[in-house]
């Protein structure tokens, strides 16, 4: 007895020790629940719609709904779950997967998310309409607009040629043609003003509206106003060349030269390919503005750009005659042209012998030889290979 009494008391002692060595072991999980109420298109329960709910660690489980229209899932560890049914697609269909939304399970909690099918289709419903009342509205506007920039483009046509008409007037008559391209222009600016106020706020074509506006002053001389307006262009499209271009052209006619230069550089730097255009239009600008010795600058970077161009240096022999100076010998004022000139009109001689670039060119050199006899103005024309 006392044997058996010793080896009981170990066999007690050997199991209190499992006990303890098995604990952390087994120790239960502590698990939530996820529960919701899926009603069908009439409010009612939804029987036998299959449920799936995944975790954010990947878990997949699946349940159904009960006559109730309650599906359940237990024991699911804590964490976010993604909640999807599948509906009863009509015959030859596959099943479409509707997700309910997504919700967090906690420990030892249960959560809830249900869908009514009534009430969300109501609530489509709703937006739809709105949708449909905000697209219609919206196309409206932008048929508002449409009309106003189209009629706006059709005075700036009309506003082109009472431009060109003007130019080519006798005196007496430019008075009346001026008027006429004034008004033009206001009709223009109105139609494309009216274009904006139609337009939608986001509407991605405001730049052009700007900048169709900003011709419709431009073409009447009116800078300040086109200035302004190619100015709201580049606010709203920035990356454009052409706009930059455009808005140093009226700076450098309304004397603004720094401006004008920042303008035309920025359309250069954002159009290394039409950079010589950029630069020979402020030569041009500044040429036309009777500017000639500021104009030697960006003519000269459009030639070292594009020396093939008859133009850029007919403009740029034209151009230079305005750095000219006089020096006296004896009693006579001789005149000391400014180194390149000659060659600048050589060069337009030689790219455009027929041309009217070459031809205005020969007359300047002849102009030349007038002012200062026994100067050298032989053209060195090559032959083409």
């Amino acid at each position: 007895m006392k044997i058996f009494r010793k080896y009981g008391t170990l066999a007690a002692v050997l199991a209190a020790l499992l006990v303890c060595m098995l604990a952390p072991g087994t120790k239960a999980q502590v698990t939530g629940t996820l529960t919701g109420i899926v009603d069908d298109i009439n409010g009612k329960p939804w029987f036998g719609l299959g449920v799936e709910a995944i975790s954010d660690q990947g878990a997949k489980l699946e349940a159904k709904t009960d006559a109730d229209g309650r599906y359940t899932f237990h024991n699911l560890r804590p964490g976010v779950y993604d909640v999807t049914i599948m509906t009863f697609p009509p015959p030859n269909e596959k099943q479409t997967p509707v997700k309910i939304g997504q919700i967090k399970v906690t420990s030892n909690d249960e959560a809830k998310l249900d869908m009514n099918f009534k009430t969300e289709m109501a609530k489509e419903g709703a937006a739809a309409t709105e949708k449909a009342k905000a697209d219609a509205e919206a196309k409206q506007k932008f048929e508002g607009m449409k009309a106003h920039y189209t009629a706006g483009t059709a005075l700036l046509d009309q506003e082109r040629k009472a431009k060109d008409d003007l130019s080519k007037a006798p005196s007496d008559q430019k008075d009346a043609l001026k008027q006429n391209l004034k008004d033009l222009s206001d009709k223009a600016a109105a139609e494309f003003q009216a274009a904006q106020q139609a337009a939608a706020e986001k509407d991605p074509n405001r730049h052009l509206l700007w900048a169709r506006l900003g011709e419709a002053y431009d073409l009447a001389g009116r800078n300040d106003e086109a200035a302004q307006a190619y100015q709201q262009a580049i606010t709203a499209k920035p990356d454009d060349p052409g706009y930059y271009n455009n808005l140093g052209n009226v700076l450098a006619r309304a004397g603004k030269i720094d401006e004008a230069k920042a303008a035309y550089s920025k359309s250069a730097e954002l159009d290394p390919t039409k950079a010589a255009t950029a630069w020979r239009n402020f030569g041009i600008s500044l040429y036309n503005a009777n500017r000639g010795g500021d104009a030697v600058e960006p003519l000269q970077k459009s030639a070292e750009l594009d020396p093939k161009n008859a133009q850029t240096w007919y403009l740029l022999g034209a151009c230079l005659i305005f750095k000219m100076t006089v020096k006296k010998v004896g009693d006579k004022d001789v005149p000391q042209f400014a180194p390149g000139t000659i060659e600048a009109y050589q060069k337009a001689i030689e790219l455009d012998p027929n041309g009217p670039y070459g031809q205005q060119a020969k007359e300047g050199l002849a102009q030349l030889q007038q002012m200062a006899p026994g100067i050298d103005i032989k053209v060195n024309t090559k032959k083409k290979s």
